[in-house]
């Protein structure tokens, strides 16, 4: 199976995280890591008064069960110091997401995928496009379609942010 996973960190060092993630991502059992983006920073979503947040997507490929998948990525997430809190948009050390799972449509009380936000995230949907860009949705929406539509909302790839320094 080809999963996509969303990376995001605005606490402790986040570009710190968002690598330390990226090398938890190629040590997952029956997984291969097989692309990553490029580091984004991107505006909070929920409340302004919290750090910018660093995005990347990575590819995997996975022999993992979608729900074998989401404990793995969480337990990579307590590794690196995340706790779980009501404020679902506030700041966080790393958050792990699966954004789409092979081709398939998943409702339970874990998981849902497509990830519920995705289509509309400019954090999610530039750096997927980065790395797959004829990418088309369980839906057959073509990714391309997507990111024509959303705004990058001041969204800036990380090495664009130090070329400008």
């Amino acid at each position: 199976m080809i999963s996509y996973i969303g990376i995001g960190s605005n606490q402790k060092d986040p570009v710190k995280q968002a690598k330390q993630a990226i090398e938890a991502l190629k040590t997952l059992t029956n997984s291969e890591l097989t692309k990553c983006s490029s580091l984004y920073c991107s505006a909070p979503m929920g409340p302004q008064d919290q750090p910018d947040y660093i995005n990347a997507v990575a590819e995997i490929k996975t022999q993992l069960s979608a729900l074998e998948l989401l404990d793995a990525l969480q337990k990579i997430e307590l590794d690196q110091g995340r706790v779980r809190k009501d404020n679902r948009w506030g700041p966080r050390t790393l958050d792990l997401d699966i954004i789409l799972y092979d081709n398939q449509t998943i409702h339970n009380n874990r998981l849902t995928i497509p990830h519920y936000g995705m289509n509309t995230r400019e954090f999610v949907l530039y750096p997927l496009h980065e790395i797959a860009p004829n990418l088309s949705l369980p839906n057959n929406t073509l990714l391309s379609q997507l990111v024509s539509l959303c705004d990058k909302n001041g969204l800036t790839k990380i090495s664009d942010i130090h070329h400008n320094k």
